[in-house]
């Protein structure tokens, strides 16, 4: 199963170049790696992004994750994928380059 992480394209560099993410500031002060589901995604980009005129979506393999990987309910409502581990690079299956957030779902493949 495929879950996503949204990053700003600095965050993506960073990751790209060390090999792990240890979380954003948001992520680190919640504990853990916020992520999304597929049919998530595009919604947690609009409601958290919308002012970023870029963004990186990675696409994770949660095998790879884990059982650091947690569905847990959010504030908003819904389960969402939290992972509690720095994310390898090698649990980086895709790399989608979006140029807003409002193109989040038009970018990624179609729900599986």
């Amino acid at each position: 199963m495929l879950i996503y992480k949204i990053l700003l394209p600095t965050q993506w560099a960073e990751f790209e170049t060390t090999g792990r993410f240890n979380g954003s500031p948001f992520d680190r002060s919640s504990g853990f790696i916020h992520c999304s589901s597929r049919e998530q995604v595009g919604d947690t980009a609009t409601r958290i992004f919308e002012h970023e005129p870029a963004l990186v979506v990675v696409a994770l393999d949660t095998q790879k994750l884990g059982e650091s990987v947690r569905w847990e309910q959010a504030p908003h409502g819904g389960l969402y994928p939290h992972v509690y581990a720095t994310l390898p690079l090698s649990a980086v299956v895709a790399v989608h380059q979006v140029a807003g957030a409002s193109s989040v779902n038009e970018v990624l493949p179609p729900y599986a």
